[in-house]
C-alpha cells in the first residue's frame, strides 16, 4: 500500500484526483505502477487501476492477469471494478472505501455477484484512513477550503 499511496501522492501533485494502484503477481514481483491521469492523458478511462492493468498486460503479454493482486488507494469504481473482473485479478486490496462510486462493498459490489463469471478476494480498508485524509485534503484544496 505505500507503493500505492506514493503514485497517490503523485497524482495529487499533477493535480489529478489522488488515486493510486500497483499491480503485484502471484509471487509478489511488482508488475505495474500506475496514477490517476485521466486530465492529463484526456481519457475518461486513465484511472489508476485501468492503466496498472493496461500496463501488466503488456509486460506479461497477456490480457489475462491470473493470480495477481492489485493494491488501490481506493476503492475501484464500476469501470475498473469491470477491468478488474475481466483482467481475472485474484485479489483486490484498497485502502479508503468510496460511498458515492465505489463497486468494491461500497455503493456496488461487483465481486459478490453471483451472475459474472470471475470471483475475486477483495480485502477492504488496509491503511484507509491515511488514504482518505489524502482525498480529502486534494478536494479541500481545490474549493478552496
Amino acid at each position: 500500500m505505500k507503493l500505492a499511496i506514493e503514485e497517490a501522492e503523485s497524482a495529487f501533485s499533477e493535480g489529478e484526483v489522488p488515486v493510486g494502484a500497483v499491480l503485484a503477481g502471484s509471487d509478489g514481483r511488482i508488475l505495474a505502477r500506475a496514477h490517476n491521469r485521466p486530465i492529463a492523458l484526456k481519457d475518461p478511462t486513465a484511472h489508476a487501476e485501468i492503466l496498472a492493468l493496461r500496463h501488466a498486460g503488456a509486460m506479461v503479454g497477456n490480457y489475462r492477469l491470473n493470480g495477481c493482486i492489485l493494491v488501490v488507494t481506493v476503492e475501484p469504481c464500476l469501470m475498473c471494478m469491470g477491468a478488474i473482473i475481466h483482467a481475472r485479478i485474484a485479489r483486490l486490496v484498497f485502502g479508503a472505501f468510496d460511498p458515492k462510486a465505489g463497486a468494491a462493498g461500497s455503493l456496488y459490489d461487483l465481486s459478490r455477484d453471483d451472475r459474472l463469471n470471475h470471483k475475486l478476494e477483495v480485502v477492504s480498508g488496509i491503511t484507509g484512513e491515511p488514504c482518505q485524509e489524502l482525498m480529502r485534503r486534494f478536494f479541500r484544496a481545490r474549493r478552496g477550503i
